[in-house]
């Protein structure tokens, strides 16, 4: 600009910056202000992402046992364990794998654990929350019949819907999400991936009384 001094130009620009912070400082005021009139957001439960002794946990413990006998054997005596808790309708959660494994437990062994203890039971199990063989019921019925579950039925959980279950005395959440036929069964026992040994969960709590105290529509109408 002509006529301008260097002087008056330092002196022009620092008034401009002091506008500036002014201005920002006024907004960060106001914002300040905003958020304190703002509701609260809801506080996510706290003390779940660290690990806790034993000695110092509430509530109840499931019972699971497990075997060094990997056999067809091994698998009838850990089911001899928890059968006095399974009655009515009895569902056995396993896991039946991606196409061709790994860690699924042999078919021949849960055939004879099906044929022996439990001949009216069905396999139960949930489509996959990823993308892959098992995430829509057409596909997850290709992968049962790529990996041999076809000595039984299996009922897909979740391939009607899902069902809200109360978790009584939640401490992290106080319902649980569920397939829609869990509610036609009044007892599960699963059996978990085989990694050294089968573990075959005891708790396999009958549904009207789940390990998280979820009262079914089943036990309702009882």
């Amino acid at each position: 600009m002509k006529g301008m001094t260097r002087r008056n130009f330092v002196k022009m620009a620092g008034i401009a910056m002091a506008t500036a912070a002014a201005g920002s400082l006024w907004q960060d005021k106001t914002s300040l202000a905003e958020t304190a009139d703002a509701p609260a957001a809801p506080k996510a439960a706290e003390g779940g992402d660290h690990y806790v002794a034993p000695s110092q946990r509430q509530g109840g413990e499931a019972v699971v046992y497990f075997t060094r006998d990997l056999s067809a054997a091994g698998l009838l005596k850990a089911y001899d364990a928890i059968a006095q808790n399974m009655t009515g309708k009895v569902g056995i959660k396993l896991h039946t794998g991606e196409p061709h494994g790994p860690n699924i437990i042999p078919r021949p062994w849960v055939k004879t654990l099906i044929a022996e203890k439990l001949p009216k039971a069905n396999i139960v199990e949930t489509n996959t929350y990823y993308q892959g063989a098992r995430y829509t019921t057409a596909e997850h019925r290709k992968t049962l019949a790529v990996n041999g579950w076809d000595f039984a039925p299996v009922d897909i959980m979740d391939e009607e819907g899902t069902a809200m279950l109360p978790v009584k005395g939640g401490k992290w959440f106080t319902e649980m999400s569920v397939g829609s036929h869990m509610l036609n069964y009044d007892s599960r026992c699963s059996s978990l991936r085989i990694l050294r040994a089968i573990r075959w969960a005891a708790s396999a709590v009958p549904t009207r009384t789940s390990a998280l105290a979820a009262p079914t529509a089943a036990s309702a109408r009882r």
